[in-house]
């Protein structure tokens, strides 16, 4: 049946995904045809089952026309996603087991000459028959194997592109790109075009990457965007924008509940911000992160942290051993703990998920580990940049922000896998230093941009009752080498901007 097609480019319908309608700028301009293409395995025939369930559920007629992959199978794979596929057409369009026959094989013609046409035959009768609004074809390597030629093909799908406009049909075609040479002569006729790739990993689950290459008319999110393949279907994890989501608000200061702790950080760390905690291991980067958590529950401000390397019941054990109650607050929903393996999360489904902590209500949140965190990434270089968008983010809904960032060695001058102090708002720096005969800590504050801090060092216990600050190491000098000298008292407690 004849239809006028939309004129409107903002006419948008949904692709079942909601992180892939964002991308989209709202979802698919209706009445357009759309080419979906990846290797096999990447994840296309769930996103084109998602797309028709979708229309099912808005009342559309739809279709899928699998020319590789019969209905028992294609059902099969629906099933497996919890997919009922009520409303759903699926016709398939396979070759007959008799062309293994050789009295079946053509003489005098082409196979392509005529199976071609049968193909093309029996893809418009179906479509006539039920006149749908959205219809998938699976896939267009096969179009291409049997069209012989390139021109042959290109003239092919554009005809199909005027079919399918001429009964308002939005249609989505399928390349898994095994046949060679394709892929461009489609690209130039596609409204859009949706790449999926698949990175292998040296250890753990490969990278799902989505990118839009192509969308006429319409500003879409642009770069790459995380996606996994999950029960119950494709599940995209836009690119993280913080110029989208720009806030303006007065910042307050929110204490530690550590009287000389918040001295020393001038009055304690604002809102919006966000701390670099860094020094070697065992100087209680994570307990001090954990102390601002703790602090926030109890004023009835929801936290969240992220741990990489420690497991929670391990990190509600050693809250335990030194005082500081964070079962109470995950019990009743103020704090959420999430246990992060880098080999199966990727980057962007990492940042979605903090951001998501945050749009929940979230005020403080810790990521524990940077060190971690650089472990979940494809390549050192794409650190800073996700991580700036992540901070950034929080920052404009008021989340205070804490990294833990493990140093290497343990005494005297150190170093860092990965250094984001000038990502960051606020640096606390721990450190040992020998004395007396024994280890000590000393924590100072090196960089604050929101206030006022002192800049002295004071020294750092780790107890039973808790986390201790003590009074300011005046008679020390050199105590960041490890190995300071005595001097006689001297005035402490400078500050500057």
């Amino acid at each position: 049946m004849l239809q006028p097609q939309n004129n409107q480019t903002d006419a948008f319908i949904s692709t079942g995904i909601a992180g892939l309608d964002t991308i989209l700028a709202g979802g698919l301009t209706k009445d357009r045809l759309y080419l979906l293409e990846g290797n096999p395995g990447a994840g296309k025939t769930t996103i084109a089952l998602q797309f028709l369930q979708e229309g099912a559920r808005q009342g559309e007629r739809v279709l899928y026309i699998t020319l590789a992959e019969n209905e028992v199978e294609l059902r099969a794979v629906a099933r497996s996603h919890g997919f009922a596929m009520d409303g759903v057409d699926v016709h398939e369009i396979i070759p007959a087991e008799s062309v293994l026959d050789p009295d079946e094989q053509y003489t005098i013609f082409h196979p392509s000459e005529v199976e071609l046409g049968e193909t093309n035959r029996r893809i418009l009768s179906r479509i006539d028959q039920l006149n749908p609004s959205r219809v998938v074809l699976d896939s267009l390597s096969e179009l291409q194997l049997l069209a012989g030629s390139p021109l042959r093909y290109r003239r092919h799908v554009l005809a199909l592109k005027q079919y399918f406009a001429k009964r308002a049909c939005t249609a989505l075609f399928l390349d898994d790109k095994t046949a060679a040479g394709g892929d461009q002569q489609v690209r130039s006729i596609a409204h859009g075009v949706i790449s999926l790739h698949q990175h292998e990993s040296g250890y753990g689950a490969e990278r799902r990457v989505l990118r839009v290459l192509k969308y006429r008319g319409i500003d879409y999110r642009r770069g790459p965007h995380d996606y996994v393949i999950v029960r119950g279907g494709v599940v995209v994890f836009p690119r993280i924008v913080p110029s989208e989501s720009r806030e303006i608000a007065a910042r307050k200061q929110i204490a530690s509940g550590i009287a000389a702790l918040d001295a020393l950080l001038g009055g304690g760390i604002e809102e919006g911000s966000s701390t670099l905690i860094s020094g070697p291991p065992g100087t209680g980067k994570s307990s001090l992160a954990a102390q601002f958590v703790k602090t926030a529950a109890e004023r009835g401000q929801r936290a969240a942290m992220f741990v990489f390397e420690e497991a929670l019941n391990t990190l509600l054990n050693r809250a335990d051993g030194i005082g500081m109650d964070l079962r109470t607050p995950l019990s009743n929903g103020m704090l959420s703990v999430h246990q992060i393996n880098p080999a199966e999360l990727s980057p962007g489904q990492f940042s979605h998920l903090v951001c998501q902590a945050a749009d929940a209500g979230a005020k403080v949140v810790v990521i524990d580990s940077l060190n971690g965190y650089l472990n979940a990434m494809p390549e050192a270089r794409f650190l800073t940049s996700h991580l700036r968008e992540v901070l950034t983010y929080l920052g404009q809904r008021g989340v205070a922000t804490f990294l833990v960032g493990v140093q290497q060695g343990m005494m005297g001058p150190m170093g860092s896998s990965v250094d984001v102090s000038y990502l960051a708002d606020n640096v606390l720096m721990l450190r040992y230093f020998e004395a007396s005969g024994a280890v000590h800590k000393a924590l100072s504050v090196f960089k604050k941009r929101g206030s006022e801090h002192e800049t002295t060092l004071r020294s750092f216990d780790i107890t039973r009752a808790g986390l201790k600050v003590g009074p300011v190491l005046a008679d020390f000098r050199g105590i960041l080498t490890g190995v300071p000298v005595r001097e006689g008292a001297s005035d402490g407690g400078a500050k500057h901007e």
